[in-house]
């Protein structure tokens, strides 16, 4: 049986994606000892996923909720949005697929000028809306009512009709062995359109995906040209883009480098 806090901070992780032993212990005025056997148990029982410093919903075969997923590491998702954007001069044309983070370069990019955006993100298209300076073109096909995404084979067909000069795509999960992961196949089958329709491929993803897994493949992340994240703290997937050539940023080092 679940105790009573348990259930109360599956509902939080719930609410938010992602729940930390500092906050939960000054929440429940409890030791940060209690909350972390409190977060053992709950993922021995794969409700949760243990993170360092506290968990996540456990991801398995279905996303976190959208809202929840815009709260988890917002603020390094506006930094990697930012840098995202820097990367994309005026006058470009550019793929921008379904997922908080590149909503974040959506919005870090409102003020560039002559921009064609081709989406099957409702979020981004109606954030984009009122700037007349940016062309919005939407895809067409199934609209995923969880969070805004435009999938399935219409989507796909619409996609293949354009060949732009960068794609700033998401992902759900970053496997250690540099696969891209989503939950959903006809999503994949968008993403990967638009990485083929791309002559520059921008993966624009916070740490916490190397946290996460998700049963449907991508691709692989040396298919990207530039990985911008707040930090890639696997040795591996570090070897993998620089074997492949892929420019690394991390936007929480000081200076970020190429890898």
């Amino acid at each position: 049986m679940l105790i009573a806090r348990h259930n109360a901070i599956l509902e939080i992780a719930r609410q938010t994606g992602r729940v930390t032993v500092e906050d939960l212990a000054k929440r429940f005025d409890v030791s940060p000892q209690t909350i972390r056997k409190d977060l053992n148990e709950l993922c021995e029982r794969r409700l949760l996923a243990r993170t360092h410093g506290g968990a996540l919903l456990s991801s398995g075969i279905e996303n976190v909720g959208y809202e929840a997923r815009r709260i988890i590491s917002s603020t390094e998702k506006a930094d990697i949005g930012a840098s995202v954007a820097d990367l994309i001069p005026d006058n470009a044309s550019l793929f921008i697929n379904i997922g908080t983070t590149t909503e974040a370069a959506a919005q870090a990019l409102l003020q560039h000028r002559g921009l064609m955006v081709i989406t099957n993100n409702i979020n981004v298209a109606a954030l984009m809306r009122g700037y007349s300076q940016i062309e919005v073109v939407v895809a067409g096909g199934v609209l995923r009512h969880a969070d805004g995404g435009i999938v399935g084979e219409a989507a796909v067909d619409f996609m293949r009709q354009f060949k732009v000069d960068f794609a700033i795509i998401g992902a759900s999960a970053i496997d250690l062995d540099g696969s891209l992961l989503d939950y959903d196949y006809r999503e994949v089958r968008v993403t990967q359109t638009i990485m083929e329709n791309a002559r520059h491929v921008i993966l624009a993803a916070d740490s916490t995906k190397f946290e996460r897994t998700a049963p449907v493949r991508v691709g692989q992340i040396s298919q990207v040209n530039t990985f911008v994240t707040d930090q890639c703290p696997s040795t591996k997937i570090r070897q993998i883009v620089r074997d492949a050539g892929v420019t690394l940023v991390e936007t929480g080092s000081p200076s970020p480098q190429p890898a």
